[in-house]
């Protein structure tokens, strides 16, 4: 079989299909190179400076030992490589020094709103050990609890990330301060941003709203984005009490017009004229999608009255042609096995809505390729 190989493809084409397979094997070195950048503060490190830095300078920044010099420069050329940070010659004199400097997917790490505190939870030990058994979860019958309630049940019986640690990852983070930390961050800062994105873009989507509740809305970083630009829009967070719970005891209000009550989504939600689900739905089966969209379904009016359920996820299969995009598409419907969770295309999406009796004249707006709001009416 090698020989008949080497015979059929040619020496680039083995190499580039050997260096690809090498690319999958030790991947996972680029992610803890980008945990390392951002724990270290590279990224904003270079951004005080004007947007370029001296490997000297971003080691000083980031109080790098002298003699970790030479070990900081790898991580720098592999993301450099990689697409998050540019290199160019500081100098026409052949010294060999490089400057340093931000790609645009490198800017999504600084600023004002950046995502950068995402990337300590997808690449938090508890999240990817999950998938270290990955090929036992797979070979085995799903539990009884599991397989009676639907994938991703709402005990979260059956994942990958209670085979690994014993408990469903909401029960883990309730116990759990740092865990519990770097999500609520991770929600917070991707909620920020998008929704300042989808307010731009499909603001008229708030519009006409006098109520609104953020079902699974953790802290209310991203709806105190919705509040302050809509402030006759009355918002309220709806989370479970680990995650709402000191606002909520507090009666906090970030803008005046938000609220928080600790709840469960699956028990119960607060009446408002509109529910927005904002990347909730991904995190589970579509037995409990449905009842999640029941209790929304229960606590909205109805479409002549202007109710309607706001969702903001993934629909897969949005764009068609881009290689880049269909592979985030699927590492990010694979990494969703973690909870029993998936990314969906339009039918899927289609089908829990009817099951959830929900109209199927439901609206889909792209907003960043397959990252979409969706309007579903009762």
């Amino acid at each position: 079989m090698g020989l008949k190989l080497l015979a059929e493809v040619s020496p680039q084409d083995l190499l580039v299909a050997l260096a690809e397979l090498h690319n999958h094997t030790i991947g996972y070195v680029k992610s803890m190179a980008l945990k390392c950048a951002v724990d270290l503060g590279i990224p904003a490190a270079i951004h005080r400076r004007g947007g370029s830095a001296t490997l000297a300078e971003i080691a000083s920044d980031a109080s790098v030992h002298p003699a970790r010099l030479p070990d900081i420069k790898r991580v720098m050329e592999l993301l450099s490589a990689s697409g998050i940070f540019t290199a160019k010659p500081a100098d026409q004199g052949g010294s060999g020094a490089v400057v340093y400097g931000l790609t645009t997917a490198g800017r999504f790490l600084v600023g004002y709103r950046n995502i950068s505190p995402v990337v300590p939870f997808l690449t938090n030990p508890l999240v990817v050990s999950s998938f270290f058994s990955m090929s036992d979860w797979l070979r085995s019958e799903p539990t009884t609890a599991a397989a009676a309630a639907g994938a991703g049940s709402s005990s979260g019986s059956g994942s990958l990330f209670e085979l690994a640690h014993g408990c469903a990852q909401a029960e883990m983070a309730s116990k759990d301060a740092a865990l519990n930390g770097v999500l609520n961050e991770s929600m917070a800062a991707d909620s920020q941003l998008f929704l300042e994105v989808v307010i731009f873009d499909k603001g008229r989507i708030f519009r006409g709203l006098s109520s609104l509740v953020d079902v699974g809305g953790g802290n209310g970083a991203g709806t105190q984005v919705i509040a302050k630009a809509f402030p006759r829009i009355k918002c309220t967070v709806l989370d479970l009490p680990h995650v709402v719970g000191q606002q909520a005891a507090a009666g906090a209000a970030g803008e005046g017009n938000l609220q928080f009550v600790a709840g469960d989504m699956f028990e119960s939600v607060p009446s408002a004229n509109a529910a927005l689900l904002k990347n909730v739905l991904n995190h589970w089966g579509h037995d409990d999608c449905v009842k999640i969209l029941a209790r929304c379904k229960e606590a909205i009016p109805a479409r002549n009255a202007g109710g309607k359920v706001i969702i903001i996820d993934m629909v897969r299969g949005s764009v068609l042609g881009d290689s880049k995009v269909s592979e985030m598409e699927a590492i990010q419907n694979m990494f969703m096995m973690y909870v029993n969770g998936a990314e969906r295309d339009e039918s899927e999406w289609k089908a829990i809505f009817s099951d959830a009796g929900f109209s199927d004249d439901y609206k889909i707006m792209p907003v960043l390729g397959p990252l979409s709001v969706i309007e579903i009416y009762p």
